[in-house]
């Protein structure tokens, strides 16, 4: 006999389950990318592991085999992705996407971060004439229409799971936000940006704005932060957000955008004053143009599913670790984490 509870457990993971498949046909229809297995694990050395917001440490192993040699959990797969598209020759206009899992062992563990990471990373193949602004709003378009067309269709397999997003997303460069509300701190103007639209592409994460402080951290080696568009303003990246009818916050999707350069690898490095990674062999092969121009990022599938289930705690849509304090209070609450 199946219990109630074990009817609802069954229904949520048959929901999860629709957005991963339907979203994985979406993403690769409209962005023309081809599935690809993906690493957990890569070599120190090689400097293809993404510290993020550039301070974030990695989980670290000597490997036996290898002489002691340092292994290390990928945190994203920026880099990777990159050389990828070099190695198999990808054409411009298409590329790939993986199933990514990764270890964040520095994240503060809330409603909306796990230390487990589990994302559709995606890199497509783009020329240097494609470098630009157009080309981010154009993506940007291209991922949202996949994100509608999935609320639409978990709504017609779980009518109690009701649409909420916009047909349409909002372009807003992160110094226009600053300048639309100057009193309010970076979060704040995300939440009342997003209320306001319901979905909102923030462009620009990681340069300085006009008083002299960044939106939020990015590290210099992989998305372009310093270029300066058509618009005058700097920045060829951003975030997705959506409005979290549940959270009643912004809620981030995705970041992304286009990547860095030689040029801009090299400016970059130096405004955050880590040009000691330039020795590393991923960063040489940018200075050298042996990689492939392109434009990727991340999408954080529980995130998506938490979205789409309406669900108030990452922890109800993905299986990790949680202060047993914090489980124990949740659970008073109604929410009972996986």
């Amino acid at each position: 006999m199946i219990t109630q509870t074990q009817t609802s457990f069954l229904v949520k993971e048959k929901a999860i389950q629709l957005v991963k498949d339907e979203f994985s046909k979406a993403l690769a229809e409209k962005l023309h990318l081809s599935k690809i297995s993906a690493p957990i694990i890569v070599q120190k050395h090689t400097g293809i592991n993404d510290d993020l917001c550039g301070v974030e440490r990695p989980v670290k192993f000597p490997i036996k085999s290898m002489g002691e040699e340092s292994g290390e959990v990928v945190q994203s797969l920026a880099k990777w992705k990159r050389q990828i598209l070099g190695k198999y020759d990808i054409p411009v206009g298409q590329g790939i996407w993986t199933d990514m899992r990764a270890l964040r062992t520095d994240e503060i563990l809330s409603p909306i971060h796990s230390l487990y990471v589990d994302q559709w990373d995606w890199e497509k193949h783009i020329l240097p004439e494609h470098r630009n602004l157009q080309t981010l709003k154009t993506t940007v378009q291209k991922i949202y229409e996949a994100i509608t067309e999935v609320e639409k269709l978990v709504e017609i397999q779980f009518p109690d799971l009701k649409s909420t997003l916009p047909k349409n997303i909002t372009f807003i460069h992160s110094e226009e936000l600053r300048q639309l509300y100057p009193d309010l701190t970076q979060k704040e103007r995300e939440d009342r940006i997003t209320k306001t639209h319901g979905a909102v592409f923030i462009i620009g994460i990681g340069g300085k704005l006009g008083d002299d402080k960044i939106h939020d951290d990015r590290a210099p080696d992989y998305d372009d932060w310093s270029s300066t568009s058509e618009t005058g303003m700097k920045g060829l990246n951003g975030d997705i957000l959506v409005w979290h009818p549940k959270l009643e916050k912004a809620f981030e999707i995705s970041s992304m955008g286009i990547r860095v350069n030689a040029e801009s690898l090299m400016h970059q490095c130096k405004l955050q004053e880590k040009t000691d990674r330039l020795k590393f062999p991923f960063h040489q092969m940018l200075l050298k143009d042996e990689l492939p121009q392109s434009i990727g990022g991340g999408i954080g599938q529980s995130r998506l599913c938490m979205f789409m289930l309406k669900k108030h705690h990452i922890g109800e849509v993905q299986v990790s670790i949680w202060p047993e304090t914090m489980r124990k209070t949740l659970a008073e609450q109604g929410i009972h984490l996986l």
